[in-house]
């Protein structure tokens, strides 16, 4: 088992098809949701599974979070969707990596996040901080 950070396959087919409205104020919502090491995903991935999620602890329950979306920019010549930055509190919480995911979208997969080794809150808060939104860092970029 293995999670590998990629852009999903079938997210960018489905950007092509107008399938995703990142839209801030009237968008589809789009959530994220923590796995164990345990779980494989990848590029591959299609959707949201509950198979190795981690359990519900504190604020964490199945499916995760709503993110809250920032509306598409250019930054450059690249386009860019960013956002804000979320947490888990009063969690215990081991995770490995993450799934962004369209809940509007019978919950089609956009991303997949390697935190390149367990990650852990005792009790306390998991936050998930994105990169900078720009063309060389934001979490979804097309250059």
């Amino acid at each position: 088992m293995a999670i590998t950070q990629a852009v999903c396959t079938s997210f960018k087919q489905e950007l092509l098809v107008g399938t995703h409205n990142f839209t801030a104020s009237s968008g589809d919502t789009f959530k994220i949701a923590l796995y164990t090491s345990s779980a494989s995903l990848g590029a591959s991935t299609t959707a949201f599974s509950t198979s190795n999620e981690v359990s519900d602890s504190g604020t964490y329950s199945s499916g995760g979070g709503s993110l809250t979306s920032v509306t598409p920019t250019t930054s450059g010549t690249t386009a860019i969707c960013d956002f804000a930055d979320i947490s888990f509190t009063s969690a215990t919480i081991t995770a490995r990596g993450a799934l962004i995911y369209n809940s509007s979208q019978s919950n089609k997969a956009v991303a997949v996040l390697d935190f390149g080794g367990d990650k852990t809150s005792t009790s306390g808060t998991f936050t998930i901080q994105f990169p900078t939104a720009d063309a060389s860092n934001a979490i979804l970029r097309l250059a």
